[in-house]
């Protein structure tokens, strides 16, 4: 007898792989596991045990916790390095860090896009997504580091502040712009397909598309600022004439 005629048949989407825990599926990641254990599982665990008594979660627990350990180290050694290589590109600490600025922001993007792709999908923090932080900070930070480069060229050549930054935002504006769309529209789709394999590389796409866009929003209006602050705090910053003036008595060395 044809299987036709006794069942139908129909095409739909599924997981590539089925998790079973006691003979029934299990949907919840990793992530929310620990956490539910760590805290509605092992406080109670702990009264029952005696005063010389641990509890130690090996295998795939000890393991993400390594990971995620050496993922925050990874990534407060690459904002040093990038901060070491801009202050020597630039010859200037303050404008390094007036680009460095642009990574919390990123990270802000980066975390909103997350929670968006979350309305329509579950999506936990994962490994794919924490290297998609890494890999954005080289995309936003590019952006800062053409308008700082270019702003203080023109102030090399005599312009002034507000029109070394006009003059910066019109040459590379539409580079940037260019470069963002890239970016975002590249990983858009990774970030809403919903094909075989897509929860893996979801994450990190949805990651760049949030911290790209606002990065962007945030580097333009910004940044202008920033320089406009630092230049204005250094020319109102009292000098040792002035202080002696005003006081009566020398500036101590």
């Amino acid at each position: 007898m044809p299987l036709g005629d006794l069942v139908s048949l129909e095409t739909a989407m599924g997981p590539t792989l089925i998790r079973r825990l006691d003979h029934r599926r299990t949907v919840i990641s990793l992530e929310d596991a620990l956490a539910t254990l760590n805290r509605e599982v092992v406080p109670q665990l702990r009264e029952s045990l005696p005063p010389d008594g641990t509890i130690l979660m090996a295998g795939s627990a000890d393991r993400l916790e390594e990971i995620v350990g050496t993922m925050t180290k990874n990534f407060a050694l690459a904002l040093l390095v990038l901060l070491l290589i801009m202050a020597a590109l630039f010859k200037s600490l303050r404008d390094a860090v007036i680009v460095m600025l642009t990574v919390p922001l990123a990270l802000i993007g980066g975390m909103v896009g997350l929670r968006v792709l979350g309305l329509f999908a579950f999506q936990p923090l994962d490994l794919l997504s924490m290297i998609g932080f890494v890999m954005m900070i080289g995309v936003i930070v590019n952006h800062a580091i053409l308008l700082v480069d270019l702003t203080r060229e023109a102030q090399n050549d005599g312009h002034s502040l507000d029109d070394a930054i006009r003059m910066g935002l019109n040459q590379r504006l539409r580079a940037i712009l260019a470069s963002t769309m890239t970016g975002a529209l590249g990983a858009l789709p990774m970030a809403v397909n919903p094909g075989p394999g897509s929860v893996i590389y979801r994450g990190l796409a949805a990651v760049n598309v949030g911290g790209v866009v606002v990065a962007l929003v945030f580097s333009l209006l910004l940044m202008p600022s920033l320089m406009r602050l630092s230049q204005w705090r250094r020319r109102h910053k009292p000098t040792a004439g002035a202080v002696a003036r005003e006081t009566g008595y020398p500036r101590a060395a």
